[in-house]
């Protein structure tokens, strides 16, 4: 057993997030064969957690989630920060290097407080804060109300038993990490599209420590790498931001990625949506269907992306 810890891992204090740094630490324990005290997990209160009451938009976007990671992480406070990929901005530090990618979990979303999207009822208020979410729920039941809501799992999960919001929506794989995986009602992801790098944990590195990179390599998911560059690309492509109504889903197989895509106006009346094969590793493939969207996206559509590539 080590006297001092071999590497140690950033991450924010939520339950979810907790959970999964303790998976990463399993993981590279099991892959160096370490004891569990090798890995040092180190808890911080992100300013995404402090602030709730308002969605991420107005407040600072993605960066609330990662601002105090990345802070302890250039100091050489951690040596790595564990991180739900969808919450990681699109352009990164070059101080910062995403190191290593864990095998993704369930893409979907899952529905809580009725059995379908039809059979939500006439008028119900729907809570959640995602664009993507709010965009695409409007576009196939314009009937329904969108009310925001924030928080972590259990947070909205109270929500919404107390009232708040008729129903709403989780990420399979949040909940499958709780232990949750009876809640709610799984969603088709090829007919209710997840978000740009959804289920997918990531764990961040100094870009110039070859000692991290070398030891979080050894948990890297070369698949499900992949998969996140190239939703992370498509994000870059259509300077889409964490306002911006944007759903994706990638699916790998013999070393291809078929990545599936859609843009919303926030309201839901417009969805422009195509798709892409190509090797996985192409970096240029995403960008071109990034460009095809916005291509025959109208005004009201593009006026929330921001300077695309």
């Amino acid at each position: 057993m080590p006297a001092q810890p071999l590497i140690r891992l950033g991450t924010r204090r939520s339950p979810l997030a907790m959970a999964q740094a303790h998976e990463a630490r399993a993981r590279l324990c099991a892959a160096h064969g370490w004891d569990e005290s090798a890995v040092e997990l180190v808890p911080v209160v992100a300013s995404g957690d402090r602030i709730q009451d308002r969605p991420l938009a107005e407040i600072g976007g993605k960066a609330l989630w990662t601002r105090e990671l990345d802070q302890w992480l250039v100091e050489g406070r951690i040596d790595g920060a564990v991180h739900s990929m969808k919450d990681v901005e699109t352009l990164r530090p070059e101080a910062i290097a995403i190191a290593a990618i864990l095998p993704r979990a369930d893409k979907a979303d899952r529905l809580l407080g009725a059995g379908s999207i039809a059979a939500i009822p006439a008028g119900a208020r729907i809570g959640t804060s995602a664009p993507r979410r709010a965009a695409q729920l409007l576009h196939l039941r314009p009937d329904l109300t969108v009310v925001g809501i924030r928080g972590n799992v259990a947070t909205r999960m109270a929500k919404l038993e107390a009232g708040e919001a008729d129903a709403t929506f989780l990420a399979a794989a949040g909940l499958d990490r709780l232990g949750e995986d009876a809640v709610g009602v799984r969603l088709d992801p090829e007919a209710w599209m997840p978000a740009p790098a959804q289920a997918a944990i990531g764990i961040e590195c100094r870009s110039d420590d070859a000692r991290a990179r070398d030891l979080l390599r050894a948990i890297d998911d070369a698949e499900s790498h992949a998969e996140i560059a190239a939703e992370r690309r498509l994000l870059e492509g259509l300077g889409g931001s964490c306002s911006s109504p944007i759903a994706a889903l990638s699916r790998t197989s013999e070393g291809r990625i078929a990545l599936s895509a859609a843009i919303f106006s926030p309201d839901g009346t417009v969805r422009i949506g195509d798709e892409s094969e190509f090797a996985a590793g192409d970096d240029e493939a995403p960008l071109a269907l990034a460009r095809a969207l916005l291509g025959r996206a109208p005004s009201e559509v593009t006026a929330h992306f921001g300077q695309p590539l």
